[in-house]
Order: structure tokens, then sequence, then C-alpha cells
């Protein structure tokens, strides 16, 4: 009986050991998915920002006359 505790107590611990690796790998990975996402919202305010710029520059076509 004391056998099988000790053996399943160190199964445990063996299980315990690698779902934390696997937790540490999984934050490592989100970590670095934010780390992406955040340069890819850089990129994408800095060319709505060159469009926008760009647009205003661009000259606007003539407004129509009033009807009268």
């Amino acid at each position: 009986m004391t056998e099988r505790l000790r053996q399943r107590l160190e199964a445990l611990r063996e299980e315990f050991e690698s779902g934390q690796k696997m937790l540490s790998d999984k934050e490592a990975e989100c970590s670095r998915l934010r780390e992406t996402l955040l340069r890819i919202s850089g990129a994408i305010q800095v060319l709505e920002e060159e469009l926008g710029a760009t647009a205003e520059d661009a000259p606007q076509p003539p407004e129509p006359a009033p009807k009268d």
C-alpha cells in the first residue's frame, strides 16, 4: 500500500512539473503574440495616418454649382 502511494505521489509530481513547463511555454507564446499584435497595430495606425494625410493633400474635386 505504501509503495503504491509513493508511486502515485511521484507520478503526480512529474505531471505537475510538466504542467508548469507547459504553462510557462504558453505564457511566453502569449507574450510574443501580444508584442506582434502591438507592432501590427502601430503599423496600421501609421498607414492610416499616411493615407489620411495623402487624402488631405490631394486636390479636391470642385463642388457642383448650386441649382437655382
